[in-house]
């Protein structure tokens, strides 16, 4: 029933607001009209977000994880005892890729600046017979990700699998980033993909292949207002998996990107507190009428680290209900 009531508010909301045009620059008025169906849509797409948790979670009780490596379907994608270094592992979508890996039988690696999130992932997934091992780690420092690197081959001898996700967010007028606020963005957003990679790459080269997915975002596809370093960053994100998919596939080394849309992460939560009237036209705007879940990027990162897209490399993956091609 939440389902229903959450499709169809995104519906009605949806056509009215095409008929009207509305937007906060061009129909301050129409939009200040609508504010509160907005925001009533929020809270159906918070109910229906708080009744759709992972499998993983939905299977077991808070104090009881469910046994890792049991999931036939998942068992099936031949990722059992790779090895797994998940950037941005400690919450939102990092986090749900994590535990989809575990699931699958993988061991992991993940990498956050919050020390607390991240060990509180790798117990769980212990607690649920998987292994993990947390690395605190700035991605935008290259002794930090070098680091990564050296625990991560120290602890299990290989790598053979590298979700590049760790970003950061903001919102502001193009004229009113600083200096120091776009460097920034982009150290985390841009940079620390580039030096996760190179360290990746090396040590994948030495072990004869791996598989790299970078994850990118539709602002690296399309212009967002509001968003400059943050699109520019995502845009590059694109450009350094292009280059490296071709630069290494003789090499056994596969590079993709996944493009997300709107999924309810904390990172889309805060930008809801930051502008609400936005954020929720952009969900109700998404064709598929509904926000994305972690769990179903993680599903597409689960297939591109996998030898069912053996022959995918240099691609993008864009998971946004549609968003993309509106």
């Amino acid at each position: 029933m939440k389902a229903d009531l959450a499709a169809q508010c995104s519906y009605r909301l949806h056509i009215r607001l095409l008929s009207l045009e509305v937007n906060s620059a061009r129909c301050p008025k129409s939009l200040s009209q609508y504010s509160s169906r907005i925001l009533q849509c929020q809270q159906d797409y918070s109910c229906l977000a708080a009744s759709e948790r992972l499998t993983f979670r939905n299977t077991r009780k808070a104090c009881e994880p469910r046994k890792l490596g049991t999931s036939g379907t998942l068992m099936n994608l031949g990722l059992s005892n790779k090895v797994v270094l998940v950037t941005g592992g400690s919450t939102g979508i990092g986090r749900a890729i994590a535990i989809a890996f575990a699931e699958a039988g993988a061991k992991l690696v993940i990498a956050a600046r919050n020390a607390d999130k991240g060990n509180e992932v790798a117990r769980f997934i212990g607690q649920a017979g998987g292994e993990c091992l947390y690395v605190k780690t700035d991605v935008s420092k290259s002794a930090d990700v070098s680091e990564l690197l050296r625990k991560t081959i120290d602890r299990y001898g290989r790598l053979d699998c590298a979700i590049n996700n760790a970003a950061v967010e903001g919102q502001k007028g193009f004229l009113d980033w600083t200096e120091a606020e776009w460097d920034e963005m982009v150290d985390i957003n841009l940079k620390g993909v580039w030096l996760c990679m190179k360290n990746e790459i090396t040590a994948m080269l030495e072990q004869g292949g791996g598989a790299i997915v970078n994850i990118s975002s539709v602002a690296g596809l399309i212009g967002f207002p509001l968003h400059a370093p943050y699109v520019a960053a995502k845009h590059g994100v694109m450009g350094l998996t292009k280059a490296a998919s071709v630069e290494f596939a003789k090499q056994g080394i596969r590079v993709n990107t996944i493009c997300p849309g709107t999924i309810l992460t904390p990172m889309l939560e805060q930008g809801f507190a930051n502008n609400r009237a936005n954020a929720e036209l952009a969900t109700a705007m998404t064709p598929m009428g509904r926000l994305g879940q972690p769990h179903e990027l993680a599903a597409a990162a689960l297939w591109l680290c996998s030898g069912q897209s053996s022959f995918v490399t240099g691609a993008t993956l864009s998971v946004d209900g549609g968003w993309s091609q509106h």
